[in-house]
């Protein structure tokens, strides 16, 4: 009918060159499937350079949308490639989901702002999908963020290792001890985890460091020295383990 294709192209956003072909209600599997197609006589552009080129062939594509009421939603559509004098044959983009995705815009916004609330398996339970459906997009929200990411000049950091699961299996933290927010987080708590930080950091920006507060991690001091100009002065010992050394040592003194 064409009140549910017009109804879905507007709850989507589907505008030319793209338009939406059929709506299929499929009451006993408790689904609807939602057939979308270009006009044939677009002229596409190269994802990576914007290039018009000419079309190449198109592959078959799926992806799973917001629920329509208690009905699964899926969203189908035969995705053109283009054949780009530069970068060769590669797919074009399509307006409602990211690259290499399974899922639409607004479906991994809804995984998104759920997995702020519980776990990822809490979110795969309600969403009805695996662990790690759930986990890839919170994967590639996280390369969006970085991506974004602009480090500016920080002049006070905090250094800490925290574990990240049973088996003493650590990791590296550093945060920006000014706003709160976590900067970087690698594997382990070896003077190569903290450099893979500095080495994100611009000459100025290391030099804008005034104090990194840490524990006294041997691996961490090192590192420190290695990038931050003059750390011995602005490097800071945490109040817990320098008070837990000294009790230490009056013990032994006793």
């Amino acid at each position: 009918m064409n009140e549910n294709r017009d109804l879905y192209a507007t709850l989507l956003g589907i505008q030319s060159p793209w338009f939406v072909t059929a709506v299929d209600v499929r009451a006993k599997d408790e689904e609807v499937v939602v057939t979308i197609q270009a006009r044939p006589d677009t002229q596409h552009t190269c994802p990576t350079c914007g290039a018009a080129c000419p079309g190449y062939d198109s592959r078959p594509r799926q992806w799973r949308h917001l629920d329509t009421c208690q009905f699964k939603t899926t969203l189908r559509a035969d995705v053109p490639r283009v054949n780009c004098k530069e970068h060769g044959i590669l797919q074009i983009r399509t307006p409602w989901a990211e690259p290499g995705s399974g899922f639409t815009v607004l479906m991994e916004g809804l995984i998104i702002d759920w997995l702020r609330e519980t776990s990822i398996l809490g979110v795969s339970r309600l969403m009805r999908l695996s662990w790690d459906q759930i986990d890839g997009v919170m994967q590639r929200a996280v390369r969006r963020g970085l991506a974004r990411r602009q480090l500016k000049a920080f002049e006070r950091l905090g250094v800490d290792e925290t574990s990240a699961q049973k088996g003493h299996r650590y990791v590296t933290v550093v945060t920006d001890m000014a706003s709160g927010n976590v900067l970087h987080v690698a594997d382990d708590r070896k003077t190569e985890s903290l450099d893979e930080f500095w080495a994100l950091l611009t000459p100025k920006q290391l030099a804008a460091v005034e104090v990194v507060a840490m524990d006294m991690c041997a691996a961490y001091i090192r590192s420190a020295r290695r990038h931050v100009p003059n750390a011995d002065s602005k490097i800071c010992f945490d109040r817990f383990h320098v008070a837990k050394i000294l009790n230490e040592a009056v013990n032994a003194v006793r």
